[in-house]
């Protein structure tokens, strides 16, 4: 068994629903491994947005990816309806560390990959670090999981 297959959907407190593109499908027929990283960003920035209430093309301050990690599973391939699981694993003054998961959607749902993401806030003219904004911080306390299964 690969490393991320014991991960079940109750080691991620977000579930946000995502679907392919046409032209997330490469030469080889299924999603290129850039989408998935496209598909964790998205999501995560997606549910900040509209859980926390926050503008990102607006505040004040960024949230940058310092580090991502995808172990793939399975193939996904478009048309498919996809769901990105998120836990927080580690919350910091200024950075968060994401697990990430992609799993199909519908009744015979399996895991496709699995990763980490890291975020670090920082002042959006200096882009030095600055503690995690209040709401995000807030929001992020509430998906607080183990860091292992």
């Amino acid at each position: 068994m690969l490393a991320g297959m014991e991960y079940t959907s109750a080691d991620f407190g977000v579930h946000w629903p995502v679907q392919t593109r046409w032209t997330d499908n490469d030469m080889f027929g299924h999603l290129n491994n850039a989408v998935y990283y496209q598909l964790f960003d998205t999501a995560i920035n997606s549910w900040i947005s509209a859980r926390a209430g926050v503008d990102p093309m607006a505040a004040p301050w960024l949230g940058v990816v310092a580090e991502s990690s995808c172990r793939y599973l399975a193939e996904v391939a478009f048309p498919s309806d996809l769901v990105v699981g998120l836990a927080v694993t580690r919350l910091g003054t200024n950075s968060v560390t994401y697990r990430t998961g992609l799993w199909t959607a519908g009744p015979d749902a399996r895991l496709a990959a699995v990763g980490s993401w890291v975020h670090v806030y920082v002042d959006r003219q200096t882009r030095r670090p600055v503690p995690i904004p209040d709401p995000i911080r807030t929001l992020l306390a509430t998906v607080v999981h183990d860091a292992t299964p």
